[in-house]
């Protein structure tokens, strides 16, 4: 880092020209990545459920249509009435659009005819499946509905495309009003904490940058792998809020180095050299919490993952480039445009007065905060115990969305919307299974509580499906756990796929690869922070922290999503916790739980390693770090504040989520707790053994 600090201050404008213009080339072309996301990537594609849709799809073409037409009779009209109307529509529709398969409540049998009428008869259904690969879009759904869409007859629109092009569609525009709002509540904030809007400046500058450079990286992505929509609002939270905390750190460091008397040039370089070199072990450790979703089997997990080390990436490196050199630039100018003289100093006298008072009393009695906090945090985290995984479902859409709104009238006014178990019935050797061995399999499924009705529906050379309805009231992942169970006659093989069956499955593999992803992030997380603080038992008590905090904030957000304690206020519907939003929470609070830790013990390894005591070193990390903490993550929670006000529950879920996690830990853990633990382990704290220090010394922090 040293090396690179000289670099830096030597070379400022070159660095500060060519970062700034490598990023936004870079970040316009990124702003291309919205055409070339995915919609879907929620199913594990190794799954039984995933396997049974492979064959299906493969044999008879997709079985979930991309859009459902619903065609409202006008008042005086019948169905039969609007129908060749309705028909010459769909006609017209295939001329258009390159589709592989369309039926009508007018032109289909008339037992499939009953299912595609609503219980009142004023309403009838049409179905279709564009072809994607003849040069249809999803970008152009909109004119597609339109042109399903006959004069005069009232259409609304479901189906899985069309619910996820609505997701998409709000994504995008909870993105533009999330940077709307926190970009100038930040940069204001800014300005009070530093006293000077050029200071003040620096952090949000970088932000924006971090947000272009994550967009360019994605779309990168894109060309190899399978990237989510929601990877993009991901980014954009981390990329924003963690650039405005690295350049808050950074800035500040900066700032106090020059109060010491220090000439500009060489100011920075101490800054590289110290928070510089903490920025590089909390972007190191962000991304290896990150790096953790990337061992589950589905794409929008791992797209989140992507997304979240996209935004660290891009933060982290701004930060040992762009910034510094901005800084060189500016030298003691960085203090100026002060909104009031002398504020600067004032400001820093009273936070380090502020936060050395509260680690003093702390400190006094050190075990009975320590055994208070805990005891708090776990009596928080106790809900947590009947948590429940559940999916995304076009439930999270806003109510008075179009997408919802149809399909709503598809679950309710409608004999049956396909909620169905799909039984594949397959023979071993290639050979088909005989009828004996279908009938029994179909009595054995009718005989299952929660099954209305089974009927073969298909069959091809070596398997038959049966379709299993399920019942009013019936709970569909139980009915698929129950079908599994029955014993499968000799010569045949009985798999179980459907939505249930995805879904269930998507929840058995988070469930399966949890411990792997914890594994990776615990592992990593103590590996990098031995290396950085030279203790072995700092590193510990650090991840013990984040899980104290992880399980405290999924305990209150269990409380609230799942159990309904408030969500009429947040105006969502209680239901089990979204899976894969569980996931990229996770592993944020333990990502940012570890990073505001190498914040505040970088400064007590630091004061440490010039002989303080372990009180003293505890007090000197505290005030000169309690404001940045507490100030980064006021900013954190102004970001993802943004996304509490989305029309989407999940983002909703995320919102609050953060805000929980950031309040708990930056605040109550990091700087009431984790003081009194250190406290009282006294000298504890530093032990290592000499090979630990010997690389501590080359690398860590604090020298």
């Amino acid at each position: 880092m040293t090396r690179w600090a000289k670099f830096v201050v030597s070379r400022k404008w070159w660095v500060l020209i060519l970062t700034v213009l490598a990023v936004l080339i870079s970040g316009l072309w990124g702003l291309g990545v919205f055409s070339k996301l995915s919609q879907g990537g929620y199913i594990d594609p190794n799954s039984e459920a995933a396997q049974v849709s492979s064959l299906v799809n493969e044999k008879f073409g997709p079985q979930s249509p991309d859009i459902v037409a619903i065609y409202t009779a006008p008042e005086g009209k019948t169905l039969a009435d609007i129908g060749p109307e309705v028909e010459q529509n769909l006609a017209a529709f295939r001329e258009q659009v390159p589709t592989l398969a369309t039926a009508s409540y007018w032109s289909v049998d008339p037992n499939t005819a009953k299912l595609m009428t609503s219980n009142d008869g004023t309403k009838a259904l049409a179905t279709i499946s564009i072809d994607w690969d003849a040069g249809a879009h999803f970008t152009e759904l909109d004119k597609m509905t339109a042109a399903l869409t006959p004069p005069g007859i009232d259409t609304e629109f479901a189906g899985g495309t069309v619910v996820g092009y609505s997701f998409n569609v709000h994504l995008q525009q909870d993105l533009v009003r999330a940077e709307a709002i926190a970009l100038p509540i930040t940069l204001l904030l800014l300005v009070v904490v530093f006293g000077t809007v050029t200071a003040a400046a620096v952090p949000v500058f970088v932000g924006m940058l971090a947000v272009l450079s994550a967009l360019a990286i994605l779309r990168l992505l894109t060309t190899v792998t399978e990237v989510s929509s929601f990877s993009i609002n991901v980014a954009s939270l981390l990329g924003l809020g963690l650039a405005i905390d690295y350049g808050l750190f950074i800035v500040s460091r900066f700032r106090e180095e020059l109060a010491s008397g220090t000439e500009p040039g060489a100011a920075v370089r101490r800054t590289v050299d110290t928070a510089g070199r903490t920025v590089m072990f909390s972007g190191l450790l962000l991304v290896c919490a990150f790096a953790g979703m990337l061992v589950f089997p589905q794409a929008v997990i791992r797209s989140l993952g992507f997304g979240a080390i996209a935004a660290v990436t891009g933060a982290a490196v701004l930060s040992l480039t762009a910034v510094p050199a901005l800084l060189a630039v500016l030298g003691h100018r960085i203090n100026s445009l002060a909104w009031r003289r002398g504020t600067v100093e004032r400001g820093e006298e009273r936070a380090r007065k502020f936060w050395g008072g509260v680690v003093t009393k702390v400190m006094r009695r050190p075990a009975t905060v320590a055994v208070t906090i805990t005891a708090g945090l776990l009596l928080l985290a106790a809900p947590l115990f009947g948590a429940s995984l559940g999916e995304v479902t076009y439930t999270a859409l806003p109510p008075n969305d179009p997408a919802r709104t149809a399909a709503d009238t598809l679950s309710t006014e409608f004999p049956t919307t396909g909620e169905a178990a799909t039984v594949m019935v397959r023979g071993e050797n290639g050979a088909p299974p005989t009828t004996a061995q279908l009938s029994e399999v179909g009595a054995q499924v009718r005989a299952v509580d929660g099954v209305a009705a089974a009927r073969m529906v298909a069959a091809s050379d070596d398997f038959a499906i049966l379709s299993a309805t399920y019942a009013e009231g019936a709970t569909p992942g139980q009915v698929v756990r129950d079908v599994r169970a029955i014993p499968a006659p000799a010569g045949v093989d009985v798999l179980v796929g459907g939505g249930a069956a995805l879904v269930d499955d998507g929840n058995d593999a988070v469930t399966a690869k949890l411990p792997l992803m914890l594994a990776i992030m615990v592992g990593s997380t103590l590996v990098l922070l031995f290396l950085a603080f030279g203790s072995v038992v700092l590193p510990i008590k650090a991840v013990a922290m984040a899980g104290l905090s992880m399980a405290a904030t999924f305990g209150v957000l269990t409380w609230i999503f799942q159990d309904g304690n408030g969500a009429d206020l947040l105006d969502v519907t209680p239901a089990p916790l979204e899976a894969t939003f569980v996931v990229l929470i996770l592993a944020v609070v333990f990502g940012l739980s570890t990073d505001y830790e190498v914040f505040l013990m970088s400064r007590m390894v630091e004061a440490r390693a010039n002989g303080a005591s372990t009180e003293e070193a505890v007090r000197f990390g505290a005030e000169r770090t309690g404001r940045i903490v507490t100030t980064a993550a006021a900013l954190l929670i102004i970001v993802t504040g943004a996304f509490t006000i989305s029309g989407l529950s999940i983002m909703r879920f995320l919102g609050v989520g953060m805000i929980l996690a950031l309040i708990i830990d930056a605040t109550v853990v990091r700087m009431l707790l984790v003081p009194s633990l250190v406290k009282l382990m006294g000298e504890a704290n530093w032990w290592a053994p000499a090979w630990m220090r010997k690389v501590h010394e080359k690398v860590g922090i604090g020298h």
